[in-house]
């Protein structure tokens, strides 16, 4: 039986074909894809087409969202109950592999949407367990070291920890700021290597390190708006997370339907090919009239 994305790419819309693909010369495709100046605001734009989206597909929404607040619920009690911090490390290790399957997934509805598809859960499940697998474990495995060596950092720090006397305030603030500044530049690095990463790996047909490396530069050259958006990201976080879990049910769907809208406001990524089949094969209505405006000048 044809995969039921082929069939939509022949009749849904234009994909590139076997022809064009073979064109391609990768070699001479650009290390990083440009990417446009944000203005601060844009992070609650962001938001609020992923609050949209979550209103046309709440079903598969809520499902996405009920999933990873067990995984996250599950992760902090047995942390609490069992007292370790090794368990934790495990534990959040594991979940490292398994966030990049949740938001492609997300990805994979919200790109539906744009395309006035129906969101099918089962075309998001294909999208991350099959059409970009590769691609998601490599980056999760990029996190992973980057998350070894965060938790290596934070276990080397507490040798400043004041263990002769009475602790002064003064060697408590020493301690704990000396820890956040470690822990601040580890979670910038993870931030602005997925920022806009697994997006684009969904989006085109890149590898994990151009992705990463464009993910980075577009941090960087739009610091203000992004740390906006990091800030946003993390108080929504904190509001799941003292809601006893039940409020990520519906924010970790929308920020992740807002992460999608974010790339693409973003990150021009019109140099790269599309992939051959699956969801992102078929254009954008937008794409296309870019697409038939450029053919007419």
């Amino acid at each position: 039986m044809q995969d039921h994305d082929d069939a939509l790419n022949v009749t849904g819309g234009t994909m590139m074909t076997d022809v064009e693909q073979a064109q391609i010369d990768r070699d001479e495709l650009p290390f990083v894809a440009p990417c446009r100046t944000l203005s601060p605001w844009a992070p609650f734009r962001w938001l609020r087409l992923g609050v949209s989206d979550l209103m046309r597909a709440p079903q598969q929404s809520l499902a996405y969202g009920l999933a990873v607040a067990l995984m996250i619920g599950v992760v902090c009690l047995l942390a609490w109950f069992r007292g370790s911090q090794w368990f934790m490390f495990a534990m959040l290790g594991g979940f490292v592999f398994l966030a990049p399957l949740t938001c492609i997934g997300l990805y994979a509805i919200s790109a539906q949407l744009e395309r006035g598809q129906e969101p099918l859960m089962a075309r998001s499940i294909r999208a991350a367990f099959k059409r970009h697998f590769g691609n998601e474990m490599i980056f999760a495995l990029a996190l992973l070291v980057i998350f070894l060596l965060w938790a290596r950092a934070a276990v080397m720090v507490t040798v400043f920890f004041p263990t002769e006397g009475d602790i002064t305030i003064r060697e408590w603030i020493n301690y704990l700021g000396f820890g956040s500044m470690i822990g601040a530049v580890f979670a910038a690095v993870t931030f602005s290597a997925s920022a806009f990463s697994l997006p684009m790996i969904m989006h085109r047909d890149v590898d994990s390190i151009t992705a990463i490396v464009t993910s980075i530069n577009a941090v960087l050259r739009n610091k203000f708006a992004m740390f906006v958006w990091l800030t946003l990201v993390v108080v929504l976080l904190v509001l799941g997370v003292v809601t006893a879990f039940t409020g990520l049910i519906a924010i970790v769907p929308i920020i992740g339907y807002a992460a999608w809208h974010g790339y693409l406001e973003t990150i021009d990524a019109e140099q790269f090919p599309r992939h051959s089949v699956g969801i992102t094969s078929v254009p954008r209505p937008e794409d296309n009239a870019q697409d038939t405006s450029s053919s007419t000048r």
